[in-house]
Protein backbone atom coordinates (compact mmCIF):
# COMPACT_ATOMS: atom_id res chain seq x y z
CA UNK A 1 0.00 0.00 0.00
CA UNK A 2 1.34 3.42 -0.99
CA UNK A 3 2.17 5.81 1.82
CA UNK A 4 -0.57 8.36 2.55
CA UNK A 5 0.86 11.85 2.96
CA UNK A 6 -0.30 15.45 3.25
CA UNK A 7 0.00 15.59 -0.54
CA UNK A 8 -2.43 12.66 -0.75
CA UNK A 9 -4.88 14.41 1.59
CA UNK A 10 -4.56 17.63 -0.38
CA UNK A 11 -5.27 15.86 -3.68
CA UNK A 12 -8.24 13.90 -2.31
CA UNK A 13 -9.75 17.02 -0.71
CA UNK A 14 -9.17 18.99 -3.91
CA UNK A 15 -11.11 16.35 -5.87
CA UNK A 16 -13.86 16.50 -3.24
CA UNK A 17 -14.38 20.27 -3.46
CA UNK A 18 -14.08 20.21 -7.26
CA UNK A 19 -16.97 17.75 -7.39
CA UNK A 20 -18.88 19.83 -4.83
CA UNK A 21 -18.46 23.10 -6.73
CA UNK A 22 -19.66 21.55 -9.96
CA UNK A 23 -22.67 20.07 -8.16
CA UNK A 24 -23.41 23.47 -6.59
CA UNK A 25 -23.35 25.07 -10.06
CA UNK A 26 -26.25 22.82 -11.03
CA UNK A 27 -28.20 23.42 -7.81
CA UNK A 28 -28.04 27.23 -7.69
CA UNK A 29 -30.38 27.89 -10.65
CA UNK A 30 -32.99 25.60 -9.07
CA UNK A 31 -32.67 27.47 -5.78
CA UNK A 32 -32.97 30.84 -7.54
CA UNK A 33 -36.06 29.65 -9.40
CA UNK A 34 -37.66 28.42 -6.18
CA UNK A 35 -37.02 31.59 -4.20
CA UNK A 36 -39.81 34.13 -3.71
CA UNK A 37 -37.53 36.99 -2.67
CA UNK A 38 -35.96 38.93 -5.54
CA UNK A 39 -32.98 39.67 -3.27
CA UNK A 40 -32.45 35.97 -2.59
CA UNK A 41 -32.81 35.15 -6.30
CA UNK A 42 -30.16 37.79 -7.05
CA UNK A 43 -27.87 36.39 -4.34
CA UNK A 44 -28.13 32.89 -5.83
CA UNK A 45 -27.45 34.21 -9.33
CA UNK A 46 -24.44 36.19 -8.11
CA UNK A 47 -23.08 33.15 -6.32
CA UNK A 48 -23.54 31.02 -9.43
CA UNK A 49 -21.26 33.41 -11.32
CA UNK A 50 -18.75 33.26 -8.47
CA UNK A 51 -18.93 29.48 -8.42
CA UNK A 52 -17.97 29.35 -12.10
CA UNK A 53 -14.85 31.31 -11.14
CA UNK A 54 -14.23 28.93 -8.21
CA UNK A 55 -14.28 25.96 -10.58
CA UNK A 56 -11.79 27.73 -12.87
CA UNK A 57 -9.52 28.48 -9.91
CA UNK A 58 -9.66 24.86 -8.80
CA UNK A 59 -8.61 23.82 -12.29
CA UNK A 60 -5.61 26.14 -11.91
CA UNK A 61 -4.80 24.60 -8.52
CA UNK A 62 -4.86 21.12 -10.04
CA UNK A 63 -2.47 22.37 -12.73
CA UNK A 64 -0.12 23.92 -10.16
CA UNK A 65 -0.23 20.65 -8.22
CA UNK A 66 0.58 18.73 -11.40
CA UNK A 67 -2.61 16.70 -11.50
CA UNK A 68 -5.53 16.43 -13.88
CA UNK A 69 -8.67 18.24 -12.71
CA UNK A 70 -11.15 15.61 -11.62
CA UNK A 71 -13.78 15.23 -8.98
CA UNK A 72 -14.71 12.42 -6.68
CA UNK A 73 -18.19 11.99 -5.27
CA UNK A 74 -18.66 14.17 -2.22
CA UNK A 75 -21.30 12.55 -0.05
CA UNK A 76 -21.43 15.60 2.21
CA UNK A 77 -22.46 18.01 -0.56
CA UNK A 78 -24.88 15.41 -1.94
CA UNK A 79 -26.62 15.37 1.46
CA UNK A 80 -26.59 19.13 1.93
CA UNK A 81 -28.04 19.69 -1.55
CA UNK A 82 -30.67 17.00 -0.95
CA UNK A 83 -31.73 18.86 2.20
CA UNK A 84 -32.09 22.05 0.16
CA UNK A 85 -34.17 20.24 -2.43
CA UNK A 86 -36.37 18.87 0.36
CA UNK A 87 -36.94 22.40 1.69
CA UNK A 88 -37.78 23.58 -1.81
CA UNK A 89 -40.29 20.75 -2.26
CA UNK A 90 -41.90 20.95 1.19
CA UNK A 91 -42.11 24.74 1.41
CA UNK A 92 -42.69 25.67 -2.24
CA UNK A 93 -44.89 28.75 -2.49
CA UNK A 94 -44.88 29.22 1.29
CA UNK A 95 -43.56 32.32 3.04
CA UNK A 96 -40.91 30.27 4.86
CA UNK A 97 -39.34 28.90 1.67
CA UNK A 98 -36.86 31.79 1.43
CA UNK A 99 -35.68 31.44 5.02
CA UNK A 100 -35.26 27.71 4.42
CA UNK A 101 -33.38 28.19 1.15
CA UNK A 102 -31.06 30.74 2.76
CA UNK A 103 -30.40 28.26 5.55
CA UNK A 104 -29.65 25.48 3.05
CA UNK A 105 -27.34 27.79 1.11
CA UNK A 106 -25.48 28.64 4.31
CA UNK A 107 -24.97 24.94 5.00
CA UNK A 108 -23.28 24.75 1.59
CA UNK A 109 -21.20 27.84 2.36
CA UNK A 110 -20.07 26.45 5.71
CA UNK A 111 -18.95 23.23 4.05
CA UNK A 112 -17.03 25.19 1.42
CA UNK A 113 -15.46 27.46 4.03
CA UNK A 114 -14.20 24.40 5.93
CA UNK A 115 -12.77 22.83 2.77
CA UNK A 116 -11.15 25.97 1.39
CA UNK A 117 -9.66 26.90 4.75
CA UNK A 118 -8.06 23.48 5.04
CA UNK A 119 -6.87 23.40 1.43
CA UNK A 120 -5.33 26.88 1.66
CA UNK A 121 -3.46 25.91 4.82
CA UNK A 122 -2.24 22.64 3.31
CA UNK A 123 -1.19 24.37 0.08
CA UNK A 124 0.97 26.66 2.20
CA UNK A 125 2.41 23.70 4.11
CA UNK A 126 3.24 22.03 0.79
CA UNK A 127 4.94 25.16 -0.57
CA UNK A 128 2.27 25.72 -3.22
CA UNK A 129 2.08 29.48 -2.71
CA UNK A 130 0.24 30.24 -5.96
CA UNK A 131 -2.35 27.57 -5.15
CA UNK A 132 -2.63 28.91 -1.62
CA UNK A 133 -3.45 32.40 -2.97
CA UNK A 134 -6.15 31.04 -5.29
CA UNK A 135 -7.71 28.96 -2.52
CA UNK A 136 -7.58 31.88 -0.08
CA UNK A 137 -9.34 34.12 -2.62
CA UNK A 138 -12.17 31.61 -2.88
CA UNK A 139 -12.29 31.21 0.90
CA UNK A 140 -12.74 34.99 1.24
CA UNK A 141 -15.57 34.98 -1.32
CA UNK A 142 -17.34 32.05 0.35
CA UNK A 143 -17.08 33.81 3.72
CA UNK A 144 -18.49 37.02 2.21
CA UNK A 145 -21.40 35.08 0.67
CA UNK A 146 -22.17 33.51 4.05
CA UNK A 147 -22.24 36.97 5.67
CA UNK A 148 -24.49 38.32 2.90
CA UNK A 149 -26.91 35.44 3.38
CA UNK A 150 -26.96 36.02 7.14
CA UNK A 151 -27.73 39.72 6.65
CA UNK A 152 -30.48 38.96 4.14
CA UNK A 153 -32.03 36.30 6.38
CA UNK A 154 -31.96 38.53 9.46
CA UNK A 155 -33.21 41.68 7.73
CA UNK A 156 -36.06 40.25 5.65
CA UNK A 157 -36.34 36.50 5.04
CA UNK A 158 -36.73 35.30 8.63
CA UNK A 159 -39.09 38.14 9.65
CA UNK A 160 -41.26 37.45 6.59
CA UNK A 161 -41.40 33.74 7.41
CA UNK A 162 -42.29 34.51 11.04
CA UNK A 163 -44.99 37.07 10.16
CA UNK A 164 -46.85 34.68 7.87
Amino acid sequence: MAEKTLETLFHETLKDIYYAERKILKALPKMAKGANSSQLKAAFEKHRDQTETHVERLQQVFEIFGKRAQGKTCEAIEGIIAEGEEILENFKGQPAVDAGLASAAQAVEHYEIARYGTLARWAGDLGLKDAQKLLAMTLDEETATDKELTALAESSLNPAAKAA
